[in-house]
């Protein structure tokens, strides 16, 4: 679980969120077993208050680079800001892995 944990604290500290919900979803996927390459997160924050979508898919991303740079390979986010997130906003599930690169292509 190092880079779950990498993640999860990095987010906190650089992002001070209200709510960070993060589900590590590899398993989901063609990769090996206890793999921690595929996440998908929710997160609340002020720090999106007055931020585009693509703004505080950046602000996230640039707290998650040294985990992206040790091997996390997809991270699914859903950015909410604290007035958003008590609207009761939908969570989007991720649709089901179809194999990627090591699918059988006959």
């Amino acid at each position: 679980m190092f880079l779950e944990t990498l993640l999860r604290n990095t987010l906190t500290d650089l992002l001070d969120p209200s709510v960070l919900d993060l589900e590590n979803e590899s398993h989901g996927h063609n990769v090996p077993e206890n793999s921690e390459t595929h996440f998908r997160l929710v997160i609340v924050s002020q720090m999106f208050d007055g931020l585009s979508r693509v703004r505080r898919h950046q602000l996230v991303y640039k707290a998650a680079d040294e985990a992206l740079k040790k091997g996390v390979h997809a991270l699914a986010m859903q950015c909410f800001t604290e007035s958003e997130w008590a609207d009761d906003p939908q969570r989007l599930s991720s649709p089901p892995c179809r194999g990627g690169m090591k699918k059988d292509r006959r």
